[in-house]
Order: structure tokens, then sequence, then C-alpha cells
């Protein structure tokens, strides 16, 4: 294996199961050397040895990089580490928060957080026996260990959770408007069915005694040759009815649009080639239509074909039974941009023949057809007592779905999912996920969050800040404690004469037990050999850069030697 794959290889195992992009990375490395250098400043502060310092930079970049790994080592290492390396301290910080999101189950978790607790006190105590104060160094190490680390695990795990569970919800919902989507379908595809098949069985029927009839009627040798001219119109007419409601009926059944069967009787051909065709039969019914074609001619798309077709059979209806006998003006204008198909009528020439039968739906259809394809449909009467049908149409259709993204965007039609969510348009049942979860996180949080989520997050944070003062407290009282326990007077130290009893010079002195003396004592001149020392801070001293040492040496249970010395 060349060295490029065993890198590759090494990559792959420390990235581990999740997806470790550049970008994740860079940030992962960005991270490992800004806490790398605030652990030297606190090592400097520390008077911290050179090797100590690489020791806590090179500890800080390992355990960031390896906590997705292995998160439950990286974070009882790091809990210990940061004892004696007070550099790499701060790292504990991410690895809580790593440990609380990536460690599976709860009760590996609490092992895994009880077990670094363990491990830094028992380290914390073992390091700091020589200060006594046992109680206090595990209250401090406890509360650091709780704002340090539990609290960012605490609240990783629950920021993982909820977008676990929100992750859920999402798919939930996604099958749920799938499901909801197939039975909608479902119910549409056996009520079209069931209306083709009335449409077959009534209208089939009558339409196909109409021509029956008609075509008898036609050959009778009673009529006259202008008779059965018009009777064939009427029977070309209910043939061509039948062949559209066939069609019709196989759309409905089928839930597609089918090509138009090619039979005997002429096709209805439904589009704008078919409106000429529409103009002719008019005419050979006695009616004064006229055609007239502007623009250069284009075409259009199947749907707006279609609607084309649709608006002009439907105004030359409507003029029939409103206007008899009055002209009809047909006009098709191609523009840069869209078909104006314009139907106008004068008024009308007599009364009408009886009873006019109308549903009321025909205009109405035709606005839903264009609306549908993107375009629109003028109907309304004209100066001297007309009526004029306009509707315009593009060439091509808009976007599917343009028309719900418009409602989603605040109009009105809008349709609710079961989080309160707007549907965006599907083009099929498997089709683009319909749902804005930015806003369902919103609504989760809105709703179920404040007695749950967002108290659960305002309690972490609470309690974190609460930790953090307590242990900012602890600190400020362990100093002010130890000051006590660490400095004396000048007189103090000029009232100990070499060769006293070492009882009765300790009793005139603190205990020296404070963090503030740590190491003093051999910092200044050689010792004496076999002698025990205490070294105090002396309480006047106000020079910053170095400390005024008083320093006691005993032995044999007499007070040997005393210096007093500077010491940084």
């Amino acid at each position: 294996m060349d060295v490029t794959a065993r890198v590759r290889a090494g990559r792959d195992w420390v990235k581990g199961p999740e997806p470790w992009t550049r970008r994740m990375l860079a940030g992962d490395l960005a991270m490992a050397g800004t806490l790398a250098l605030l652990g030297l400043g606190v090592e400097e502060l520390d008077n911290g040895s050179p090797v100590r310092m690489l020791a806590s930079a090179l500890a800080v970049v390992v355990l960031t990089l390896l906590r997705r790994r292995l998160p439950v080592f990286t974070l009882v290492v790091g809990s210990a580490v940061g004892v004696y390396l007070p550099g790499a301290f701060l790292v504990a910080i991410p690895l809580g928060w790593s440990a609380g999101r990536r460690i599976v189950g709860v009760g590996r978790a609490l092992g895994a957080f009880t077990t670094a607790f363990v491990a830094a006190l028992g380290l914390s105590v073992v390091k700091e026996a020589s200060q006594g104060r046992p109680v206090l160094i595990i209250v401090f190490s406890t509360l650091m260990f709780l704002a340090t680390v539990v609290m960012p695990g605490l609240a990783s795990r629950y920021w993982s959770q909820r977008n676990t569970l929100l992750r859920a919800l999402q798919e939930r919902n996604a099958q749920l408007l799938r499901e909801r989507a197939m039975v909608a379908g479902q119910a549409r595809l056996r009520e079209r069915q069931r209306i083709a098949q009335d449409m077959h069985d009534s209208l089939g029927h009558q339409l196909a005694l109409i021509s029956v009839h008609t075509g008898a009627l036609e050959v009778d040798p009673v009529l006259t040759d202008r008779q059965r001219e018009a009777v064939g119109v009427l029977r070309q007419a209910s043939v061509a009815a039948m062949h559209e409601l066939r069609e019709v009926v196989g759309i409905l059944r089928d839930g597609v649009e089918a090509p138009q069967p090619v039979e005997e009787a002429q096709p209805a051909a439904r589009g704008v080639a078919g409106i000429a065709g529409l103009v002719e039969s008019a005419r050979s019914a006695g009616t004064d239509v006229r055609l007239r074609t502007t623009g250069q001619p284009r075409p259009l798309v199947a749907a707006c074909d279609h609607a084309a077709y649709r608006i002009t059979q439907e105004a030359l209806t409507n003029a029939y039974k409103h206007a008899p006998g009055a002209p009809i003006t047909v006009e098709l204008r191609y523009e840069d941009d869209s078909l104006v198909v314009e139907i106008a009528n004068g008024r009308a020439a007599g009364p009408g023949a009886g009873e006019v039968v109308s549903g009321g739906q025909g205009l109405t259809g035709l606005r839903e057809r264009a609306r549908l394809v993107g375009g629109m449909v003028y109907a309304g009467a004209v100066d001297g007592g007309g009526f004029r049908v306009a509707g315009v149409l593009p060439y091509g259709t808009e976007p599917a779905g343009a028309e719900v993204t418009g409602a989603l965007e605040g109009g009105a039609g809008a349709v609710a999912d079961d989080f309160g969510q707007q549907l965006r348009a599907r083009t099929a049942v498997g089709g683009a996920e319909p749902v804005d979860w930015a806003v369902i996180d919103k609504k989760l949080l809105r709703e179920g969050g404040r007695s749950g989520g967002v108290a659960l997050g305002c309690g972490i944070a609470v309690a974190a800040v609460v930790v953090l003062l307590i242990v900012i407290g602890a600190a400020v009282a362990l100093l002010v404690g130890s000051v006590s326990d660490a400095t004396i007077d000048r007189a103090d130290y000029d009232g100990a004469q070499v060769g006293q009893p070492e009882s009765t010079v300790r009793s005139r002195l603190p205990s020296g037990d404070s963090i503030l003396t740590e190491g003093l004592d051999r910092k200044g001149p050689p010792r004496p050999q076999g002698t025990t020392c205490l070294a105090l801070l002396a309480d006047d001293d106000s020079d910053l850069g170095s400390n005024s040492v008083f320093r006691f040496c005993f032995k044999d249970g007499k007070l040997v030697d005393k210096q007093a010395y500077q010491a940084e």
C-alpha cells in the first residue's frame, strides 16, 4: 500500500462514520490552533517549561482531531491531561460538547462522563495533596468539571436529540404527504371512472340516437336539397360530438390525454388548426362567420393549442344560443409573446328560438383553462349590443406549480399541511419535499418549546451561568483565604531568631498552606542540607514583577536559617 493510500485510510479512520468535509477539517484545525495558543498563554502564566508547552499544544491538536472518532476516549483523557497540563485545560469544552452529541445511549454517556469526572477529581486531589484542604480542592474541581464538561455535554445532547426529532418529523410528514397524495389520487381516479361511465351510458346513447335518426332523415326522399344539407350538418355534428365524448371518456378513465382516434367520420382537430373547421361548420349551418388571422403564425404547446380551440368553440356556442342570426367575427392575432383569440358577435337579428339551455359554467371553465396554462380570458358586452370573448394565451406554459408557489408567498388558495405549513407543487407522488422545515422548526420552538425545548435550553444556559459564577466565587474565596495563610509583615520576620525552637517560631507564623507560596522555598538561596523550609510572602509587597519572600528553615526542632529574597 503506497503512502497516499495509507494517508487516505488514516483520514477515513479519524473522521469516523460521519462525513468530514474539508471545511469541517479546516474548522477543527482552526479551533485546535486557537485553543493551543490560549493554552500557551496559560502555561506562560503558570511558568511552564518549553517541554510542557509543547506537550499541551500537541495534546490539544490530537484530542480535537480524534474527538469525532473516539468521543469517550478523548473525553476521559482530556479531563485527566488537563490536570497536569494547564495549557490543555480548555480543550475539555469541545470534548464535552462532542461527547454529549456522539455517545449513543444514556447509560453509556453517563458512564463516560462519570469516568472522566473521577479521573479529573482523583488526579487533582493527588496533585494538590501537599497543599492540604482536600475538601476545597474537591469542591473547586467538581464545579470546574460541571462548567467546562458537563454543561457543554448537556447542551450538545439536547440539540442533537432535538435535530434527530426534527428529522424524524420530516420523514414522517413526507411519508404522510405521499400517502395522502396516493389516497387522493385513487379517489380522483375512481370518481373519474364513475363520471366516464355515466357520460358513456347517457350522453353516448343520446348522441347515437341523434346520429341514427339524422342519418335516416338525410336519405328521406320527401326532403328538399336544402333540408338534406341541414340534416347532414346535424349528423356530422353528432358524429363529431361522439368522437369528442369518446376521447373525454378515455381521458377520465386513464387520467392522461390520449391521442385522438382516427375513424371514418371527420375527427375534431382540437387545436388552432381546427378553428377553421369550426368556422366552416357554422357557415354550413347558415351563420355569417368570418375568420381573420394576423401576424406570423407560431406553434403553441399542446395545452395552449387546445385552450385556443375550446375558447373559440365555447364563444361560438354562446353566440348561437344568445344572439341567433348575428354576424360573428373570429380573429387570431399572433403577438410577440402570446396568441390572442377574439370572438365577437353583433346584436341578435331576431328573438331566440325558445328556451336556451345553459349551465352557466362555460365562461368560468374557459377562464380556469386559460389560467392553468398561464393565460387569461376576458368576456363582456361591447357597444352596439354585441358580445366579445378574448383569450390571451402564451406560446409556452408557465412552470408547473407556479400558481401554488405564488400562494405560498402570501396569495390566496394556499393549502395547509399537517404542521400548518403550505404545500408546494408536486408533479409526482415522490416529488420534491413539500414542506418549509425552517418554519416548522420555528413552530416547534414556539408551540411545544415553551414548556419543553425553549425551557430546557434556557435552563441549561442559566445553569451554566450559575455554575460559572459559583466557580468564580469559589476561586475568589480560595484566593482570599490563601492570602492570610501565605503572608507576614517584616516585623514577624525580624522577630524570629535563629536557634529558637521550631514550635515557638511556627506558632507566630501562618501555616503557609496556599497555592500562592507553592515552590517559593526552592527559588531563593540554597537551602541548608536536611532542613524543612517554610516560605511566606511579604504582605506589603507592591512590586508586580516579583515577590518578596521570607523563608524559614528548620532542623532538629530548631530554626537554623532564615532568608529574605525576591522571586518571580
